[in-house]
């Protein structure tokens, strides 16, 4: 990630976090209308699911210059996803979710420079953490 990606992912997450309830349910929405089964996984409440998934964007946006921080967090996360019954395949999933959340959030302010900026976070974010997926399942 270069120094511009970071500086476009963290402007534009502040709009993100201004409307942060509104993008938790436009993310879940969108998540559950491509991929019915998804819901599964998740508890009937979605109310404090939603709050966990804004801390995290917060926590990784906020994150992506300090690498040492965010990457074993990520590793992490993944771990127990698996756990879940999270497989690689819906990280594509949850990537076009979260890209559709922010072009429907963010209107015009989603310029395909901002695109590709979240683009590429959440490539190196959905990398990391299948990373450690595996390490969890090579481990078993």
């Amino acid at each position: 990630m270069t120094p511009d990606t970071i500086r476009e992912v963290q402007t534009s997450f502040r709009a993100v976090a201004a409307i942060s309830d509104a993008a938790a349910d436009i993310f879940y929405d969108k998540l559950f209308a491509a991929d019915p089964t998804l819901r599964a996984l998740f508890p009937s409440d979605l109310a404090a699911q939603k709050k966990k998934l804004m801390q995290a964007l917060a926590f990784a946006v906020g994150s992506l210059d300090r690498a040492d921080a965010l990457l074993p967090t990520l590793r992490q996360l993944g771990a127990r996803h698996a756990g879940y019954g999270v497989t690689p395949e819906h990280y594509q999933t949850v990537g076009s979710a979260l890209i559709d959340t922010l072009d429907t959030g963010l209107g015009d302010a989603f310029t395909p420079q901002c695109r590709r900026a979240w683009t590429d976070v959440y490539g190196v974010v959905a990398a990391t953490m299948q990373e450690g997926a595996a390490e969890v399942a090579d481990a078993a």
